[in-house]
């Protein structure tokens, strides 16, 4: 009868357009062929409605979720394991009565079954032609023999609580419904500004930073001065250093004592020179391209150099560095004029010159006229400034300026004119002198005076090369 499957959970699938409805039967009619259902789901959401009224002609597909249990049996040791059954739509009638014999004997196990959303059977399957009865477990005879106490043991085992609910749809638009966001942040928010007044009210010895960067120092240090160098007279200008160490520049007459100071200590003329000759040539070399330029694969395409001397310290300072040029396979062309008396170091160096395989002209026609890669500026002389009224110095610094290279000026002296020769890089000798606003991109070299020499003519001086010999100078 109709009131036999009052109260059972169902499945309808009205097809695509209606969708799947789930709930428990209130209501069959007979005679206007409509099945009712109470507190229903449509597609896995509660419907607003407490109850929907299903038409025979819209219903596709008819499942049964949980079945009323109306017979109990005293024992369920023989009873078999069913699944839902599936009952299509045309005569409810004979369904019932098909299927309710298979509800009776599987409800009897338990009296409460879990609701169970059906897979839905393949095309061309029995369920979806007519009724689909469950295959009870075989509950017997295994493997020829009675079960025994073995059987009992592994029913005991696994025989119970098995959970049914595996196959059930979750529902998350609803479970999402659930979960209120504001209130949880707020409770994240307020714990972060009841830690953050901990942690400003307690002492800054327990404050330890949980994490440090790459150029964090652990330990704490002590703060750095800046300001590590300090010369008795202002040399007019400061620079710093790309770590911001202030390096002051000095007169020139203080410069001459340091240097002096320094000879007599044993850092001899020759020393220097060398030194200056290495440190040079290293930037020449990086300013040639360095490794990008100088390989055994581009030996067709070498840097040309070309070296412009006076008869003076300073000539002698950019011969050394020619030399140490030439020693790395560049081509190197050296200006000096012939004149008949040189200072001895110039003499000495030019000697050593010589026996590279660098090139070596006394006039400026002599030159190159195309652009080079470089050119290096020794012309000037601190000592004698009427240099730059003779001709071969005007000539020398014309061709520079028309040959359109990039110049290196090596220790240029100091004057308040416009230097005649327009240089983009600049290399002082321990320390800076003043130069004018027109010069750009000032360096400085390491010319190895020792620091108590510096303390000798009243300089407080802490080293600010660090790793390296030749170091850019920026204005303070």
């Amino acid at each position: 009868m109709a009131s036999d499957w009052l109260g059972s959970v169902v499945s309808i699938n009205c097809g695509l357009t209606l969708g799947v409805y789930q709930g428990e039967v209130s209501c069959v009619d007979h005679a206007s062929q409509t099945i009712s259902l109470r507190q229903p789901y449509h597609n896995g959401v509660r419907c607003p409605v407490p109850e929907v009224t299903f038409s025979a002609m819209d219903i596709k597909e008819l499942k049964f979720l949980d079945i009323q249990n109306t017979v109990s049996k005293p024992s369920c040791a023989q009873g078999a394991a069913t699944e839902p059954v599936s009952v299509p739509s045309g005569r409810p009638a004979q369904s019932n009565r098909t299927t309710q014999s298979h509800a009776t004997s599987s409800s009897s196990c338990s009296s409460a079954a879990p609701i169970t959303i059906l897979r839905r059977a393949p095309a061309g399957s029995s369920s979806s032609r007519g009724v689909t009865q469950a295959t009870p477990k075989k509950n017997g005879l295994r493997n020829g023999g009675a079960g025994g106490p073995m059987r009992a043991k592994d029913d005991e085992c696994f025989g119970d609580g098995t959970d049914e609910d595996l196959d059930t749809d979750f529902d998350f638009e609803g479970n999402l419904a659930l979960f209120d966001k504001a209130a949880v942040f707020s409770q994240i928010e307020g714990t972060n500004n009841h830690s953050n007044r901990t942690q400003h009210h307690s002492s800054q010895a327990e404050q330890k930073p949980v994490s440090y960067r790459h150029d964090e120092n652990i330990l704490q240090g002590k703060p750095v001065i800046f300001r590590q160098i300090t010369v008795p007279q202002h040399g007019g200008k400061e620079y710093c250093t790309d770590s911001g160490l202030v390096v002051p520049s000095v007169s020139y007459e203080l410069h001459q004592r340091l240097l002096a100071a320094a000879e007599r200590c044993g850092l001899s003329v020759e020393r220097r020179l060398e030194t200056i000759g290495v440190c040079a040539s290293q930037m020449a070399l990086t300013l040639l391209g360095g490794p990008n330029r100088l390989t055994p694969k581009n030996v067709h395409q070498r840097p040309t150099v070309v070296l412009l001397c006076g008869p003076h310290i300073q000539g002698a300072q950019g011969i050394s560095c020619g030399r140490h040029l030439a020693n790395h396979e560049v081509e190197v062309i050296l200006f000096l004029p012939n004149f008949l008396k040189m200072q001895e170091s110039v003499t000495s160096e030019v000697n050593l010159y010589s026996r590279t395989s660098g090139k070596q002209v006394s006039s400026v026609k002599d030159l190159p006229a195309s652009p080079v890669d470089l050119v290096i500026n020794c012309l000037d002389c601190h000592e004698n400034r009427l240099l730059r009224e003779q001709s071969w110095y005007k000539s020398a610094a014309d061709w520079a300026n028309q040959n359109r290279a990039p110049v290196l000026s090596i220790d240029p002296s100091v004057s308040e004119q416009h230097q005649p020769v327009q240089a983009k890089w600049t290399l002082s000798l321990g320390l800076p002198l003043l130069l004018t606003e027109a010069e750009s991109r000032v360096y400085l070299c390491d010319i190895g005076i020792p620091k108590q020499v510096f303390q000798e003519v009243g300089i407080r001086y802490h080293s600010p090369f660090g790793c390296k010999f030749v170091i850019p100078l920026h204005s303070a």
